[in-house]
């Protein structure tokens, strides 16, 4: 048996997964939220998927959940795993995977950081990029970042002579920013 057969043949031990072979290098694995932690335990024990490369987040504001993806990689067989899970956006609270990979700490950091969602376990959940932010989580999809940017900015025309020596000999900007602002084609 190979080891690709029997990684599948490992698979049917989980359940409630689906199996979603994309090709023979990326598999990707839906699996209830609960079952992850255990999921993963045993792909990098007896499977030999030692390598957390990614955790990365969608958020579904229409169904009202984040998609957790976590992107395992095995140097055994040479094959990605995409284990995707799905979590209520409110709470936004999710367990820590960190006690089985060391690095998914900084991805969960990110995407609390980003998206709002919190990762129980986790050993750090500060900012570390957006420090000074002040902020709603800006990769959630209800983050309007033209508004928040008009609510905490002031808009400058900025027309150095450069600028103006180019459009007057025909070239630069044809439809100026604020004429093409998407709020204001949405009518706001």
């Amino acid at each position: 048996m190979d080891n690709q057969q029997q990684l599948e043949n490992l698979l049917t031990t989980v359940d409630n997964i689906t199996v979603n072979l994309d090709n023979q290098r990326r598999i990707r694995l839906d699996v209830p939220p609960k079952e992850l932690p255990a999921l993963l335990e045993l792909l990098k024990g007896r499977a030999g998927f030692l390598h957390l490369s990614a955790i990365s987040c969608v958020d579904w504001i229409d169904e009202n959940e984040f998609e957790l993806v976590y992107h395992l990689w095995s140097y055994q067989i040479n094959t990605l795993v995409s284990a995707h899970i799905r979590v209520p956006r409110d709470p936004g609270v999710y367990i820590s995977v960190y006690d089985l990979f060391q690095p998914a700490a900084f991805y969960e950091r990110d995407i609390h950081e980003m998206y709002g969602l919190y990762f129980e376990g986790s050993p750090d959940m500060e900012k570390f990029i957006l420090t000074e932010w002040d902020g709603p989580p800006p990769m959630r999809k209800e983050f309007d970042s033209e508004a928040w940017v008009n609510d905490h900015f002031d808009w400058q025309d900025y027309r150095p002579d450069w600028l103006i020596e180019i459009e007057e000999q025909g070239g630069g900007i044809e439809t100026r920013p604020d004429e093409q602002r998407f709020s204001q084609s949405k009518g706001k």
